[in-house]
Parts: C-alpha cells; sequence; structure tokens
C-alpha cells in the first residue's frame, strides 16, 4: 500500500475511535476502551506516530474523572486570520473564528476555536496549562481537531469537551513530524490533570 493510502488509513480509522466514543455513554468503560483501541492502532499501524513502535506498548494518562467533562457554548465572532507556530521552524494558518466557554469546578474558561485554512478546512481546539513542561508537553495538548477525526461531538448552542481525551501532537512521539503549537492566547491558568500525559 502507498504511504498516502496508508495515511488515510490511519486517520479513518482514529475518526472510527472517536465515532465509537460519540455513540457510548460517557464513562471510565468508554474511555478506557478508546485507550487500548488507540495504542493497538500506535502500536501496530504503518503510518503510527511514534518513532519506536517495536518497544511501544501505551501511552500514560491521568486517571479518567467525570468533573473534566463538560458542554461548552460557542461564542463566534468576526474571525480573523492568523499563524501558529509549529514544533518545526514552519507555521500553519488558521482562522479564529470564535470562542467556547466552559464551567468547571465551578468557574467559567474559554478558549480560541481556530478553522484550519486549508481544503475541506477544519475545527482545532489546542490548550496550554499548568501541567506543560512538567507532566506534560510544553507547548500544550488538543481537545479537538476534526482534520483527525477528533471530535467527542455536538450540543444544541456548541460542543463537548472532556479534557479526559486531551492529547500530544503527534512531535512529542517523534521529531519527524511538525505540528501546531498551542497558542498562548488558548492557556488556562490552572493544572489541567486529565488527558495524556509525558512518558
Amino acid at each position: 500500500m502507498s504511504e498516502y493510502l496508508e495515511l488515510v488509513d490511519y486517520r479513518s480509522q482514529v475518526a472510527d475511535l472517536y465515532g465509537a466514543v460519540r455513540h457510548s455513554d460517557p464513562s471510565r468503560s468508554t474511555w478506557e476502551s478508546w485507550r487500548q483501541s488507540r495504542d493497538r492502532l500506535f502500536a501496530t499501524h504503518p503510518q503510527s506516530p511514534i518513532e519506536h513502535i517495536e518497544t511501544f506498548s501505551s501511552l500514560p494518562f491521568f486517571e479518567y474523572q467525570p468533573s473534566w467533562r463538560t458542554d461548552a457554548v460557542f461564542q463566534p465572532d468576526d474571525g480573523f486570520e492568523l499563524d501558529v507556530a509549529n514544533s518545526g521552524s514552519d507555521v500553519t494558518r488558521f482562522t479564529r473564528i470564535g470562542d467556547v466557554e466552559f464551567d468547571l469546578s465551578g468557574s467559567t474558561h474559554s478558549l480560541g476555536v481556530l478553522w484550519l485554512e486549508a481544503y475541506g478546512g477544519g475545527m482545532f481546539i489546542p490548550f496550554r496549562d499548568h501541567t506543560n513542561g512538567h507532566s506534560t508537553y510544553g507547548g500544550g495538548r488538543y481537545l479537538i481537531d476534526t482534520v483527525k477525526g477528533a471530535d467527542l461531538g455536538r450540543t444544541a448552542d456548541g460542543i463537548v469537551l472532556d479534557f479526559n481525551y486531551a492529547y500530544h501532537p503527534s512531535c512529542v512521539h517523534s521529531p519527524r513530524w511538525s505540528c501546531p503549537l498551542a497558542p498562548p492566547s488558548n492557556a488556562l491558568d490552572f493544572e489541567v490533570t486529565s488527558g495524556e500525559q509525558l512518558v
């Protein structure tokens, strides 16, 4: 199979993983099934982001906590283009299309929503928090990336955010990838002790 068809297959399988989550009840067992399926994909697929696939077994995560799941209200704005720095030397062009506002532990927070400026487009919500550079990657993690199929569903006035499913960009696993970093404007002023951790 060509490298391009392999990548199409990999992205299709990732989308299937998130589709299964969207069609299941939010629970620890659903999350554990997603993790196990994702680890198997990373361990076996030729387009795996893992650099040393022969020694890979699983990715570490914080413990599952239902309180990290929330419905976020989308607040559109007029939008403006911005170049987001990548882990390499290049940038990726996005349009900032609005914010999502959400409650966690009785406090209201927001994150900017980016739209990929490429054929077909795609919603992208990366974030930074106070775990970065310690238990998580310094460049932040991703919550939503619809280009990759990473999407937990919509609500009547927004989208579902579940930080238990927050994950690192591929550049964390191999230097051959150049990935958009979470812009400083998408920084949360607390520790998100949920989602994927560093090994």
